[in-house]
């Protein structure tokens, strides 16, 4: 079945029926990565070629959420060997709210703690509340800002700049 028809599946379940799992990134994943990735930021999606050279970065890894058959979201994250920096994070439209980001995040806290990392480090928009609030329930904390760091329609968005000390994050389920 292609990424698209894939797509157009998870779009059309139930959510409120999770089979969910969360597998490593398979080799490969560039092309359903990016139509993956263009449905969740489609002010500024990342096409095929970018994700394959971030995922061909020593260091690299990363998780699809599955919805049955379906990718219904993802994470990108780079190991800098001082700690790791998540790179995109992304549920699709409809499964958002739904514990699916969170479960990726976990994924990652695990890893990173697996890799005896102290940190973890992210960007999100200041208008993305929902992504704010999950960072902040997971114990991140502010340390920075790019200015006008995120496309938008009507213009940019600034990031902050998120880190997450290790050893005080929730530990994984």
């Amino acid at each position: 079945m292609s990424a698209f028809r894939k797509l157009g599946a998870a779009a059309r379940r139930d959510p409120s029926v999770v089979t969910r799992r969360i597998d490593p990134l398979p080799a490969g994943a560039e092309e359903p990565l990016a139509i993956l990735h263009g449905a969740c930021f489609p002010d500024d999606p990342w096409e095929s070629g970018a994700l394959a050279r971030l995922i061909a970065l020593t260091g690299s890894f990363g998780w699809l959420a599955w919805e049955g058959r379906a990718p219904v979201g993802f994470v990108l994250v780079r190991d800098l060997g001082n700690e790791c920096e998540i790179l995109s994070l992304g549920v699709l439209p409809r499964w958002r709210r739904l514990g699916i980001a969170q479960d990726l995040l976990r994924a990652v806290i695990a890893e990173a703690r697996g890799r005896s990392l102290p940190s973890l480090v992210l960007e999100v928009a200041t208008d993305n509340d929902a992504a704010g609030a999950l960072y902040a329930a997971l114990g991140f904390a502010p340390v920075g800002r790019r200015p006008r760091y995120y496309r938008r329609p009507d213009g940019r968005a600034d990031a902050l700049i998120l880190r997450l000390a290790l050893e005080s994050a929730p530990a994984a389920r």
